[in-house]
């Protein structure tokens, strides 16, 4: 059974694993390298280069790693960008999103950790933030991540 990192090749992704093998995780390693880098990849980790949004990529890393949980890290993340291309956004993020929830349904794993960010609050009332403040994004990526959000939310009471 293994722990799979998505984006595990970026930083926040490869920091993450590298702290799951020092705890004593078998970890796997996902990431399409379009920002993340070889090399920031821990050599105990085992390495699948390919996009989530690809099923049958995606179906055959959970069946070769018996994966037994998700730690989620890849994902477009600069809000001027998201602006500008905002159909990227929903389509890398929101599109992936689902494709790894239809993909963890099919081999039965249910844990997941993920990774959003304080863009889903938008303009906050109240500094600072608390988990409970209305979430009010101004940009598609805080609304890519908040959709990505209610995703895991309605799957997890489906």
């Amino acid at each position: 059974m293994s722990v799979l990192v998505l984006g595990g090749a970026g930083y926040i992704g490869s920091h993450a694993a590298h702290q799951l093998i020092d705890a004593g995780y078998d970890v796997a390693v996902v990431d399409n390298l379009g920002t993340g880098h070889r090399g920031a990849v821990p050599k105990a980790a085992r390495f699948y280069e390919g996009d989530i949004r690809d099923s049958e990529f995606l179906n055959q890393v959970f069946a070769t790693e018996n994966v037994e949980g998700v730690f989620h890290f890849c994902a477009y993340s600069l809000v001027g960008e998201s602006v500008e291309k905002p159909l990227d956004y929903f389509n890398n993020n929101v599109y992936g999103m689902q494709v790894l929830l239809e993909v963890m349904k099919a081999h039965d794993v249910n844990d997941i950790v993920f990774s959003s960010t304080a863009a889903v609050y938008g303009e906050p009332d109240v500094v600072p933030i608390t988990e409970d403040a209305k979430k009010a994004p101004t940009n598609p990526y805080g609304e890519s991540k908040l959709m990505m959000e209610k995703m895991m939310h309605w799957c997890h009471n489906a």
